[in-house]
């Protein structure tokens, strides 16, 4: 993801959080909203109730590669939410279940 596809600063998260509608299933959470600007920007949450780092980041790094290697609709920003089932879940259970949530939000672009 570049610079300009990645939310950064707490504020844009809270907006987010608090105004964007969610989806939601055992290995994460969907929150977005529209952005009004011509890329969708992502970013992504791992609680310490997760784990320790190492397992934070791992959940982190297989959030991101579903979204770099899938398309998505432009003009929203959206926040992903990783949940416990993550943790044990390979990278071949955490893309289709990512690819289910954006369907359900109607976030997925063609392509």
């Amino acid at each position: 993801m570049g610079k300009e596809e990645r939310l950064t600063k707490g504020s844009q998260f809270a907006v987010v959080f608090k105004e964007g509608k969610f989806w939601a299933d055992d290995l994460m959470v969907v929150k977005a909203m529209p952005n009004g600007l011509e890329v969708s920007r992502f970013g992504i949450v791992a609680s310490k109730k997760i784990g320790n780092a190492v397992v934070r980041n791992r959940a982190k790094r297989l959030l991101r590669e579903a979204v770099r290697l899938n398309s998505m609709v432009p003009g929203w920003d959206v926040v992903v939410i990783t949940r416990k089932g993550v943790v044990g879940a390979s990278y071949r259970d955490v893309e289709p279940a990512f690819i289910r949530l954006m369907k359900r939000a109607r976030l997925l672009g063609s392509g």
